[in-house]
């Protein structure tokens, strides 16, 4: 750590990206979310349609819910890696075993904000020595899912394809499992380029 770090880091002490209050220098969260965090277990199951097995790192509450929001509307790339090392920590190996497909935002949200958060967990996921990534899908139109209904998200799944080869193992990466209907559009995009084995892996699941 540099002097500077270190001066600017006694002048603005560091905040939890869950709840806003006091953390220790270069930690994510505060020791209480920290503890909560940990107290949520993961979740599993047979997934959307498509999906050969889904897996989710946390429920969609707490703290779990206050990172996505910390990274999807206030920009705090950092959780991302926070997101990843508790992937890597709990998802069962043969799960996530192939390669890191991201499931890819809007192309209008990714310029709005200036990032890709399903991008960010892939992309850490793989630096800190989980699969080989494999940025291989796009998105086309606006694809909005945020605010639609249930009903609607469902009958109205984004527009997905494969924009570059495709692994034959592939396992799908992004911020939150809702209805599903995002991952089932990107595994439909996958096996109609070839994938043979498509599973999802997200950092938190609607209950």
């Amino acid at each position: 750590m540099s002097l500077i770090d270190a001066v600017a880091g006694a002048l603005v002490p560091s905040l939890c990206a869950a709840c806003g209050r006091p953390s220790a220098a270069g930690e994510i969260l505060c020791p209480r979310c920290a503890r909560r965090l940990r107290a949520a277990g993961p979740l599993r199951g047979a997934g959307p349609a498509g999906i050969d097995g889904a897996w989710s790192a946390a429920p969609y509450e707490g703290v779990a819910r206050d990172l996505v929001a910390s990274l999807k509307f206030r920009g705090l790339l950092p959780v991302a890696g926070l997101m990843a090392e508790r992937i890597l920590a709990l998802a069962p190996r043969y799960l996530i075993s192939g390669e890191i497909v991201p499931v890819p935002t809007a192309r209008g949200r990714v310029i709005r904000r200036g990032f890709d958060p399903a991008a960010e967990i892939a992309a850490a996921l793989a630096a800190r020595g989980g699969p080989t990534l494999r940025p291989c899908l796009s998105r086309r139109g606006s694809g909005r899912q945020v605010g639609r209904r249930r009903g609607e998200r469902l009958g109205r799944p984004p527009r997905l394809e494969a924009a570059s080869a495709v692994p034959r193992s592939a396992v799908l990466v992004d911020d939150v499992l809702t209805t599903g209907s995002t991952l089932s559009a990107a595994a439909r995009a996958l096996r109609e380029a070839g994938a043979h084995r498509v599973v999802a892996v997200t950092f938190a699941r609607r209950l």
